[in-house]
């Protein structure tokens, strides 16, 4: 049965009020392309993040928040938003850096005036140079990580990386608010003229924690 016949079918049912029939779906298609280490995987995401014109940096624990820090300083930024669920230890005592809560009762106009978001992942692709978030407490609401105009996300590597997305899917409620991040918010007009910042951040910076589980940065 092809894709078609299957949709027209559906449509059928929804239209004469029968109840939904279960259908058998073909997944003989690849998980992945190629065998690759957990160490390939992992400089297969950094490579392709840096195609998408992320600026990908490698850290570990020890390291992580002097990273941080530096990253926010030298964007100069004077204020960064940081999910309830995320360290603030981490992004604290970088110059006169104003921390901001996620709150509910943020307007559009209060995010914008925000430099910089911080916040964790939930998986990440390696084949597609993927970031997904789920709005897990390391992540917060979808719309602090659209607003801001820099957006720093933390990979934990290998344990939140992903060879493909079939795989990753498999790790994903699909019932959470997600969030699929190729690089920096970008587009381009008729005549190939690529600007970026449109509808998300125009700058994308992604730590790869070494030495991280799957567990949140909580």
């Amino acid at each position: 049965m092809s894709s078609r016949d299957v949709i027209l079918n559906r449509v059928r049912r929804a239209l004469s009020g029968a109840p939904p029939v279960e259908e058998s779906v073909d997944r003989t298609y690849l998980m992945e392309h190629g065998s690759r280490s957990t160490e390939e995987t992992v400089d297969l995401l950094a490579e392709n993040l840096a195609d998408y014109r992320a600026i990908v940096h490698r850290a570990d624990a020890a390291g992580l928040a002097e990273l941080l820090r530096r990253l926010l300083s030298e964007r100069g930024a004077r204020s960064v938003l940081v999910p309830p669920g995320w360290d603030a230890s981490w992004v604290e005592g970088a110059g006169d850096l104003v921390r901001v809560e996620d709150r509910a009762e943020q307007t559009p106009q209060e995010l914008d005036a925000v430099d910089s978001v911080v916040t964790g992942c939930a998986v990440a692709v390696a084949e597609t140079g993927t970031i997904v978030l789920d709005g897990s407490p390391d992540q917060g609401r979808r719309r602090i990580t659209l607003v801001p105009d820099h957006h720093i996300c933390v990979v934990r590597v290998p344990g939140q990386v992903a060879s493909s997305v079939p795989q990753a899917l498999r790790r994903l409620v699909p019932g959470r608010p997600l969030t699929w991040i190729s690089g920096p918010s970008a587009t381009s007009d008729i005549e190939l003229d690529r600007v970026e910042g449109v509808h998300g951040p125009r700058t994308l910076e992604v730590v790869l924690l070494s030495g991280g589980r799957s567990a949140r940065l909580a």
